[in-house]
């Protein structure tokens, strides 16, 4: 399996720790976010790591080269100055990533979700690992079923924890859930993933899991403060 990790973003919210320093290649606990994905995903026998990359995307082979040190191959996907969106992104990085299903994660993450725990095989179009909702996201993103199928909206909302398995088939027929939105004209088209995930979890197209470990959306210089606290304490 491959894997792909966004790594695009701007980090608007990180200023000023992102005008020089992409957000997934900020350090916590001893070495950039992304390491910590890379070196997970090795552990899981990932041997293809796509990296979508816009601000400061130099840096990222400057900093990670081909990837031989983890015994992965890193191919680096350039979106351009302006960053595709989630589902602008993946769309832009099939080509890179083939045919079969993978896995993608936010490269401003932090989780110790254990990816062997991820379903051996994918019957539906994206299975989707969920956390407990954090104080700055109290409403949650989707709801989880008994059964592991995931649905728009329910009694038990969990919030999406940016990390995923997906068929490319989720991507097919973009242009038909996406419409005229703004940067879907553009090329390459530039939108969200979250209106495909709807759509698809309408068909009863996705699954879930819910993780109740350590997780941390590094998503202000506050919280990547409280994370390296963390991890340079453990």
């Amino acid at each position: 399996m491959k894997a792909l990790i966004f790594a695009a973003g701007l980090g608007e919210r990180m200023r000023p720790l992102t005008n020089h320093t992409p957000k997934p290649l900020l350090v916590a606990g001893g070495k950039p976010l992304i390491v910590w994905h890379l070196e997970r995903l090795a552990e899981l026998g990932v041997e293809d790591v796509v990296i979508n990359t816009s601000w400061l995307a130099e840096q990222f082979p400057q900093t990670l080269g081909n990837g031989s040190r983890w015994g992965l191959r890193l191919h680096y996907v350039y979106e351009g100055e302006t960053p595709l969106e989630t589902g602008g992104g993946m769309l832009n990085a099939l080509s890179s990533l083939g045919d079969a299903p993978f896995l993608a994660i936010n490269g401003d993450i932090w989780c110790d979700f254990d990816f062997r725990t991820l379903p051996q095989s994918l019957n539906g179009e994206a299975h989707l690992v969920l956390v407990n909702n954090p104080t700055h996201h109290p409403n949650g993103d989707f709801a989880l079923m008994l059964n592991g199928q995931l649905l728009a909206e329910g009694a038990s909302q969990f919030t999406f924890a940016g990390i995923g398995m997906y068929q490319p088939a989720l991507l097919q027929n973009w242009r038909d859930v996406i419409g005229t939105a703004a940067g879907a004209d553009e090329t390459p088209p530039r939108f969200k993933l979250a209106p495909l995930l709807r759509a698809a979890m309408a068909r009863a197209a996705v699954s879930g899991q819910l993780h109740n470990g350590h997780w941390t959306d590094v998503g202000t210089p506050e919280r990547l403060s409280q994370l390296n606290r963390e991890l340079s304490a453990s």
